[in-house]
């Protein structure tokens, strides 16, 4: 088992939620996130002064998913996350040793 995390633009989460269930994930956790990469911030105007807004609003996606989808599932958020612009976000890909279901008490894929 895999545990995918991907960083991505907010306003992309919707599409990526919908192109991952067409594959069949169907558990995820979003966490609304805030940081920066390579783009390093931006200047924004309020009430005429400038400022710089040095982390930028991200939704962190993660799901946990047997050996087989996970390529399956990159090309998935790839596909819908990606404007081509700066800022489009990062996808990282972890072991899992063990899944356990708190409630049934089942374990590794029948957990997930």
């Amino acid at each position: 088992m895999k545990k995918i995390e991907a960083m991505i633009k907010p306003f992309k989460l919707d599409d990526v939620r919908e192109s991952l269930s067409d594959i069949g994930i169907s558990g995820m956790t979003i966490t609304e996130v805030r940081g920066f990469g390579r783009q390093k911030g931006h200047t924004e105007l309020y009430r005429g002064a400038e400022y710089m807004v040095d982390f930028l609003p991200k939704v962190k996606l993660e799901v946990v998913v047997p050996d087989e989808l996970v390529d399956q599932c990159i090309e998935a958020i790839i596909e819908t996350a990606q404007t081509g612009k700066i800022g489009d976000g990062k996808i990282f890909v972890y072991n899992v040793e063990r899944a356990i279901r708190i409630r049934t008490g089942e374990e590794n894929e029948e957990a997930i």
